[in-house]
């Protein structure tokens, strides 16, 4: 891993997601959206419906989070990451409609893996254990659709130097691999 820190805003370029590899530390400044299982399926059914979604996620990052409840003051509570493979089943689909980043904790699944090679994605992980923290970046919180769903709801999100690292990239690179190749002792 580099100590370089490579500063991105949404939303993402193919040409952007390109240059980052497995290991890259990352700032990203700007838009990004929270949602979970429950709001994944319904943008999946809206897809498969030919509808029309209630964001726009060409370009953009989705970090699996529910969030606590903000303290008077702060735009949001606690805003740990959210374990991603429960949404693995719904990222390919995303992913072809023009989702380039999410971010979570926890190794993608194949699938996903190689939905990001043929679409250009990007899988950031956040550190868990880290949500007081992490919520200090996200300077302003919005629900924008599926209110109904609570801490799962979709939110915009606006952040500044929300520190990530690129986990697995679309060239294949695992940091979940190379990291444990890097330590193990046979």
């Amino acid at each position: 891993m580099s100590d370089e820190i490579k500063k991105i805003t949404p939303p993402l370029t193919d040409a952007v997601v390109e240059s980052l590899k497995a290991g890259d530390r990352v700032s990203i400044t700007g838009v990004i959206y929270s949602a979970r299982d429950a709001a994944h399926k319904r943008l999946v059914d809206l897809i498969e419906k030919g509808e029309e979604l209630p964001i726009d996620i060409k370009g953009q990052i989705i970090y699996f989070m529910g969030p606590s409840p903000a303290k008077p003051g702060q735009a949001i509570g606690s805003a740990g990451p959210t374990t991603s493979y429960r949404m693995d089943a719904y990222s390919p689909i995303l992913h072809e409609h023009g989702l380039k980043g999410t971010m979570g904790k926890g190794a993608r699944s194949p699938e996903v893996v190689d939905s990001m090679k043929k679409y250009k994605g990007v899988y950031f992980t956040a550190t868990g254990g880290a949500a007081a923290l992490i919520s200090k970046s996200i300077k302003k919180a919005d629900v924008v659709a599926y209110e109904d769903l609570g801490a799962e709801a979709i939110r915009r999100l606006e952040v500044e130097d929300f520190r990530c690292i690129v986990a697995q990239d679309c060239q294949g690179g695992n940091l979940y691999e190379t990291g444990v190749n890097e330590y193990r002792q046979d």
